[in-house]
């Protein structure tokens, strides 16, 4: 598992160069060119230009390097669309002989059903509702999960203010955001954290990487300044809930993690000088689902995390799953329940598909 951050970009090189040979051929083709050079050049050069494009432009705060982002972000879903639908019709044209005219026809209608709902499925807020068993609790506890919402480059206050009201209208006790509120220093000022004033129930934030790439110090400033409680390794106490807020750190000394600083401490360090009372209900929230052992050992109930997005954009939920033992929804580590969202916001390309933008409202109910 310890090699797997580091063959996922070479697995990704070898695909990109693999699809450039294949997207250069069967466009040739179905155009009835002479030549593919021309072809080739261009399937070559676009996808590297947008890729330099995405990262040397993701915390641009100036309108030309803002559009661009954009541009080359969903040029990237498109590029990735467009390979999909022509191996898909590859595999009709395996059974049924078409012409190059009728498998252009087929690739782009095919294309285009692809790029157009995996935009609109990654717009549309889906609420996911869990009812999960605490020992301890006096009473229910209707709480709001919400992650990786990525105000930024493609989401702005039009979007907060929806999600605002849906998280208000399912009535929460509280809400708990774990990281990944910006996905940019284009977003990086306080009217981006004003409508958090109007969620009706106290808030807990933890950072998530994305935040710490942007600005860390004024997003958590600005969070406090909204009303939100920002825990930064340490315990907050909600009703019966002993609420563990872990900033966004590797599990252990012997676990590598490209998203989060080596230097800093680990979850099991952190954990083991918190004064968590196992006797009593509890909840972490860290940003990625690490260090889970670490805390059932501790005797944590449940575990809320997000970042990973579900793998955001089939076939990408296959690496994620190999990258993360716990990708998405509810799942159950010894005595420990651990819950990953997909998330809200989408990073890089603004589709979805194969997984869902979801507010998630936890109904945390007494048990013997």
């Amino acid at each position: 598992m310890k090699f797997i951050p580091y063959l996922i970009p070479i697995g990704f090189l070898s695909l990109l160069i693999v699809s450039v040979i294949y997207l250069a051929r069967k466009w040739s083709w179905i155009m009835g060119a002479d030549s593919t050079t021309w072809f080739y050049v261009f399937f070559a050069v676009v996808p590297v230009l947008f890729m330099v494009g995405l990262i040397k432009n993701i915390n641009a705060v100036d309108y030309t390097g803002h559009a661009f982002y954009k541009i080359a972000s969903v040029a990237m879903g498109l590029y990735l669309f467009i390979t999909m639908a022509f191996l898909a019709v590859d595999l009709v044209a395996l059974f049924i002989k078409l012409k190059p005219m009728q498998f252009g026809i087929l690739s782009f209608t095919l294309f285009s059903v692809l790029a157009l709902g995996s935009y609109f499925n990654a717009q549309y807020l889906r609420t996911s509702n869990y009812k999960v068993p605490l020992k301890g609790l006096s009473q229910t506890i209707n709480s709001v999960h919400l992650t990786d919402i990525h105000i930024g480059h493609f989401r702005n206050n039009g979007f907060l203010n929806k999600l605002v009201k849906q998280t208000n209208a399912q009535n929460p006790d509280v809400i708990f955001i774990t990281g990944d509120y910006l996905d940019s220093k284009y977003a990086l000022n306080s009217s981006h954290f004003e409508p958090l004033q109007n969620l009706k129930a106290p808030v807990y934030f933890v950072d998530g990487n994305h935040d710490h790439a942007t600005d860390n110090d004024s997003i958590l400033a600005m969070m406090r300044s909204a009303g939100v409680n920002v825990l930064q390794n340490e315990i907050a106490q909600f009703k019966d809930l002993q609420i563990i807020g872990l900033e966004h750190m590797v599990a252990d000394r012997e676990t590598f993690d490209v998203h989060a600083s080596p230097g800093k401490p680990t979850i099991r360090e952190t954990l083991n000088r918190l004064p968590i009372k196992s006797d009593k209900p509890s909840v972490i929230l860290h940003h990625a689902p690490n260090g889970i052992k670490h805390a059932e050992a501790h005797g944590v109930d449940l575990y809320l995390a997000g970042h990973t997005h579900g793998g955001q954009i089939f076939p990408f939920n296959y690496v994620s799953n190999l990258m993360f033992e716990y990708n998405s929804g509810m799942n159950i580590y010894k005595s420990l329940k651990v819950f990953v969202s997909e998330g809200i916001g989408t990073f890089g390309p603004p589709f979805r598909l194969g997984t869902k933008s979801e507010l998630v409202n936890l109904q945390l109910i007494p048990t013997e």
